[in-house]
C-alpha cells in the first residue's frame, strides 16, 4: 500500500469518527472548498449545505461502517468505491438504517493532506431494524 493510499485510508477512519461522535467541524475539514455531493432525490449541494444539514442533526446517533472496494491513486487525484452501511438515530426518533456504494473522488491539496472532492452517494433506505 502507498503513503497516499494509507493516508487515504486513515481520511476514512477519521470520517467516520467524527460522524460517530458528531463532530462537524473535523468532517469539514476533510472536504474541498468546491466539494460537491449527489445523493438521490436532491440537486447537488456543497459545503455549506452540507454544514448547515449536519448542525441540523445535532443530538442524532450515528453508527456505521466503510468497506472500501477500490481504490486508486492518480498522482493528486484518487477515487474510491465504498459500500456504506449506517444507522441513524435522531433525537426522539425512530432508527433509520441506509446501506449501499458511494463513489468519491479526493484530490490532494498542496499541503499533502486529501480531502473529499465530490461523492456520489447511492444509499437506499434498508427495513427498520428489530
Amino acid at each position: 500500500m502507498t503513503r497516499d493510499e494509507q493516508a487515504i485510508r486513515e481520511l476514512v477512519d477519521q470520517w467516520m469518527v467524527a460522524s460517530k461522535a458528531g463532530n462537524t467541524p473535523t468532517r469539514l475539514s476533510l472536504l474541498s472548498d468546491d466539494v460537491i455531493f449527489m445523493v438521490p432525490g436532491q440537486e447537488p449541494f456543497g459545503k455549506e449545505s452540507f454544514a448547515a444539514m449536519a448542525n441540523g442533526m445535532k443530538g442524532a446517533s450515528i453508527d456505521g461502517t466503510i468497506d472500501i472496494q477500490e481504490l486508486r491513486v492518480l498522482g493528486d487525484w484518487a477515487w474510491m468505491r465504498n459500500r456504506l452501511s449506517i444507522m441513524v438515530t435522531p433525537p426522539n426518533g425512530e432508527p433509520q438504517q441506509r446501506s449501499g456504494y458511494t463513489l468519491t473522488i479526493l484530490r490532494k491539496q498542496d499541503d499533502g493532506h486529501w480531502v473529499i472532492a465530490r461523492d456520489a452517494n447511492l444509499l437506499t433506505s434498508q427495513s427498520k431494524p428489530e
